[in-house]
């Protein structure tokens, strides 16, 4: 029998958050901490691997949200300023524990961490992400794919099919702004999927996306192989479907590796617990504590928090990495055993879980891929594009409307906590449209102007993260302010648009303030 196919997905994804009306802003810190906990790491492991001359696949999601921070000139100094602290304050703690054995040694490992990731942010890479990403995929070990071009949740724009395709082609010519080709492949945020979607990809020329599991098995007709084969869309693009059984082993709060008591701790961080007055020596005063990476402690299992053992948290890597390994070889025999065609299991994840928020995620990676390569047969690491290409017979199948997140709709992002955005999301939805028909042959550079920053409005009002984070709790008043201030901002705008003479100065703050996508295509809309 031919061996089976593992496609591993990492779905890379924050928020456009950039405040350059602020010295310092708390919310910017979520892509300071993924440059240095995961996107660095991640890019040292690739580069280890093609070095190794280690035959590995991997698909990466690179959303335009996350590419055009990682691309901004002040996004980069913030990080930039971001890592010297890291590396002062590392500093600091090998002089304050000095006389505390286990404790000095954990703070002499950040530091040299630190300066590892500086060296490499700013020497090999040159601040460029980006560019370091784009040359894994020209070597041939990584596809990277897009996303909508704000994350925008594509479901909820069913009533404004203009809305939902100008998502969709402006992410495609992001992608290919950023990486000089057109993408193959598309992560539908928070894989939300109804009918008509296909249609928009195979227009886009998009010739694969993924559901969740229940979103092709329910449906029409039902799938001959359930989600282990790739099936086409009545529009043509191909489906897969997220395999839940090695997802589990790896998201699950219970049965999860993450949790493993070896591994750090998450919460435990020196920007939580040391003096306000010793952390203000490397970081401003805002208002509020952060986190600073340096985090002594693991998980434990317990109340009281052991300090980290960073042998033991990589013995306990390469242990769940042979066993996620095994898992599959299991799970592929029985599929083969019983499938007639080559199975395929796609297990998507969130990149910064590798990393940020599981500390050891990126070794944990490194190991399953090169056991992946040397330590078994029962499969070999692919890409769906790579599937598809060596499987062009498929069996055509109407997805059924669906989503990830609790109860595998969308009621995280259609609740009593955030329904209240759509209506205005709508009617400015309606408005682009409208106004994008109606000046599509203008000659005004101003209004061409006005209309191309409607149009970023209105995508960075759509990120699903922000009704995600009402749902949750998390940073709520942010996502409240953040949707609010795009909404407003349209409406000036779109109010200016009607005038003789707009006014130019509202126009250049925004366009300052939120400058995403500058060779944005408003005509989309029209």
């Amino acid at each position: 029998m031919n061996p089976g196919s593992l496609a591993l997905l990492l779905h890379a994804h924050l928020p456009f958050v950039r405040h350059p009306e602020h010295e310092e802003f708390h919310e910017e810190d979520w892509l300071f901490e993924a440059v240095v906990e995961t996107y660095v790491p991640l890019l040292k492991i690739f580069r280890k691997l093609v070095v190794d001359k280690v035959p590995f696949r991997i698909t990466l999601t690179m959303t335009p949200t996350l590419c055009a921070m990682l691309r901004d000139p002040l996004l980069q100094d913030r990080t930039e300023r971001y890592i010297a602290r890291g590396v002062e304050l590392s500093r600091m703690e090998i002089e304050r524990t000095s006389a505390e054995g286990r404790l000095n040694e954990l703070a002499r490992f950040y530091h040299a961490r630190f300066l590892e990731v500086q060296s490499f942010y700013l020497h090999d890479i040159g601040r460029d992400i980006v560019a370091a990403f784009a040359e894994l995929q020209r070597d041939g070990v990584i596809e990277i794919i897009t996303c909508a071009a704000t994350h925008g949740f594509l479901p909820l724009m069913e009533s404004y099919p203009e809305a939902m395709r100008a998502q969709i082609f402006i992410g495609r010519d992001y992608h290919r702004e950023c990486f000089g080709v057109d993408p193959v492949g598309i992560w539908l945020p928070e894989c939300g999927y109804i009918p008509g979607i296909d249609r928009v990809l195979k227009e886009a020329n998009i010739r694969w996306f993924v559901v969740d599991a229940h979103g092709l098995m329910y449906g029409e007709p039902r799938p001959r192989f359930a989600i282990f084969s790739p099936y086409y869309t009545v529009a043509g693009p191909a489906v897969f479907a997220r395999d839940r059984e090695s997802s589990r082993q790896v998201w699950s709060a219970r049965e999860g590796y993450p949790g493993d008591p070896a591994y750090r701790d998450f919460y435990r961080d020196i920007g939580k617990e040391l003096s306000e007055e010793y952390l203000h020596r490397v970081y401003p005063e805002v208002g509020h504590r952060r986190f600073t990476g340096i985090k002594y402690h693991r998980i434990t299992g317990s109340e009281h928090k052991d300090l980290y053992r960073r042998d033991w948290a990589m013995g306990a890597a390469d242990s769940h990495a042979g066993h996620f390994v095994q898992s599959r070889v299991d799970q592929m025999n029985q599929l083969r055993s019983v499938l007639p065609v080559d199975p395929i299991i796609l297990s998507p994840f969130d990149a910064e879980l590798f990393g940020h928020w599981w500390y050891e995620g990126p070794e944990f990676l490194d190991l399953v891929l090169r056991k992946a390569v040397y330590d078994q047969q029962a499969f070999t690491l692919t890409t769906p594009s790579l599937y598809l290409a060596n499987h062009p017979t498929l069996q055509i199948v109407a997805p059924s409307p669906s989503s990830w997140g609790n109860k595998g709709y969308w009621e995280v992002w259609l609740d009593q906590v955030n329904s209240w955005i759509y209506p205005h999301l709508h009617a400015a939805a309606r408005r682009m449209t409208e106004s994008a028909r109606k000046y599509a042959r203008t000659k005004s550079a101003v209004r061409e102007r006005i209309l191309a920053q409607m149009a970023r409005e209105l995508l960075l009002a759509q990120s699903s993260d922000w009704a995600f984070l009402m749902k949750t709790g998390t940073a709520r008043e942010y996502a409240e302010k953040r949707t609010k201030d795009h909404i407003m901002r349209f409406i000036r705008l779109y109010e200016a648009l009607g005038q003789k003479t707009p006014d130019q100065s509202l126009l250049a703050a925004c366009e300052s303030r939120d400058n995403i996508f500058p060779n944005i295509n408003w005509r989309y809309y029209a």
